[in-house]
């Protein structure tokens, strides 16, 4: 939350230049998982955009998400954001979508649903004399993703991964 001492400006002037106060997207995914679980869906991310003053509430289900379903969640959510108010009373935007096809893998459950797909790696920084592979997950047990690469198997930890994601073959 920015206070007027922190900017330096009254709170007015940063609200129309397009900051708001807002809740944590921990708390709003939170709210909103019993209506997600009863839909069907998992909640797999949100973000505030503060440009446009809009919350996008990032979705997906077991074998794919359709627009109908993601429509079907947006009607849902609305009247219990209102009751929550994420914005404090400031007008805003909201926004259902599919996370896409490249999304990150961020929680257990991401890798443990994609096992025996390929997937993309990308490090930080250098494991193995590489930065990126891409193989067959296999296996993801204590923060360790193991894949098959045209090298043989291969486990790195998770904590030295910037992105793990599908591998998209065109």
């Amino acid at each position: 939350m920015i206070t007027e001492i922190e900017s330096g400006c009254p709170l007015s002037f940063l609200y129309d230049k397009g900051y708001m106060k807002v809740k944590p997207i921990a708390e709003i995914i939170e709210y909103l998982a019993p209506v997600a679980a009863e839909i069907g869906v998992d909640i797999v991310d949100a973000a505030w955009d503060m440009r446009t003053r809009s919350l996008t509430v990032f979705i997906d289900q077991p074998g794919g998400l359709d627009l109908i379903t993601c429509e079907k969640f947006h009607r849902a959510i609305d009247v219990p954001l209102d009751e929550l108010d994420p914005t404090f009373g400031q007008a805003y935007t909201l926004n259902c979508s599919s996370p896409g096809l490249d999304r990150p893998f961020k929680k257990a459950e991401d890798f443990l649903r994609h096992l025996g797909e390929k997937v993309e790696i990308h490090l930080y920084a250098p494991y193995e004399k590489s930065k990126y592979y891409e193989g067959e997950l296999l296996a993801f047990e204590s923060g360790m993703i193991t894949v098959l690469t045209e090298k043989g198997e291969l486990s790195i930890p998770f904590e030295k991964c910037s992105k793990v994601c599908l591998l998209i073959e065109v």
